[in-house]
């Protein structure tokens, strides 16, 4: 009686652990379909991107009596079509793009941003879409040749300061021409008065257009990288958006757009 008294007893011990183990395989098979068949995070809760930009900065983004239009206009449109959403600009001044992104006014800033170490903590930047650094025009590529040389660029501008850092670091001097305007500096380039010129990537590609029949060497040296700002605690959105841009550099369609305006 009592060999089958046990017997009974364990059985029931083990019809108990293999109900439990059932259970717990159900539970986590549960937690495995809730997790396959929830909804995503939301990732844009107002159902449009809601770009904040600067009209003031040709040919990026600039404001007409009804519309808006530039580089980072178009690329605000093309990041909404592979998002998915529509798209809406907000249009202000530059002081207030952080602030917008911080209270939730806007989902990301595209305004020609360069990305500000003091705002890390705040937002997450995109990879660049464009670098509008420094780029030297003509016959130098590098500092070293720059002794005896002529050399242009923009007065009070990046490049000047530039141009004052190889003053101090080149043993033989150069000869510095300051101009009032970056095209200015790239005549004194195409014409023969200077060697090279020092301006930046932006003043290049549009005064190229202009002279088409021109095409000195081209040597960037500086690194300025225009990105998108996304607010830190949006995940989600900057994954998405950084891999539409990371799409739109690897397709050309960057190119393509920066190609219509530079």
């Amino acid at each position: 009686m009592a060999s089958a008294a046990a017997r009974t007893i364990i059985q029931t011990i083990r019809a108990h652990k293999r109900l439990s183990a059932a259970l717990a395989l159900l539970a986590l098979a549960g937690v495995i379909l809730y997790a396959a068949t929830r909804p995503p995070p939301i990732l844009l809760p107002y159902g449009e991107l809601r770009i904040a930009v600067d009209a003031s900065y040709p040919p990026f983004a600039v404001a007409t009596a009804d519309d808006l239009w530039g580089i980072d206009i178009e690329i605000g449109r093309a990041l909404g079509t592979r998002l998915g959403a529509p798209v809406r600009f907000v249009n202000m001044g530059f002081d207030g793009l952080y602030d917008a992104l911080r209270t939730d006014q806007v989902d990301i800033v595209l305004a020609a941003l360069i990305p500000n170490a003091a705002r890390r903590g705040q937002v997450r930047y995109t990879r660049a879409y464009f670098d509008a650094g420094l780029v030297l025009v003509g016959g130098l590529t590098r500092m070293e040749e720059s002794p005896g040389r002529r050399i242009a660029y923009e007065f009070g501008s990046v490049g000047d300061q530039e141009v004052r850092r190889w003053q101090r670091l080149v043993e033989q001097p150069f000869m510095p021409l300051p101009y009032e305007l970056p095209q200015y500096a790239l005549d004194a380039a195409r014409l023969g008065v200077a060697d090279a010129a020092l301006v930046d990537a932006v003043s290049v590609r549009l005064y190229l257009r202009e002279h088409a029949e021109w095409r000195p060497v081209l040597t960037p040296l500086t690194h300025t990288p225009y990105v998108i700002a996304v607010r830190l605690d949006r995940t989600t959105l900057f994954e998405a958006v950084d891999a539409a841009l990371a799409e739109m550099l690897q397709e050309g369609a960057i190119e393509a757009i920066l190609r219509r305006y530079l």
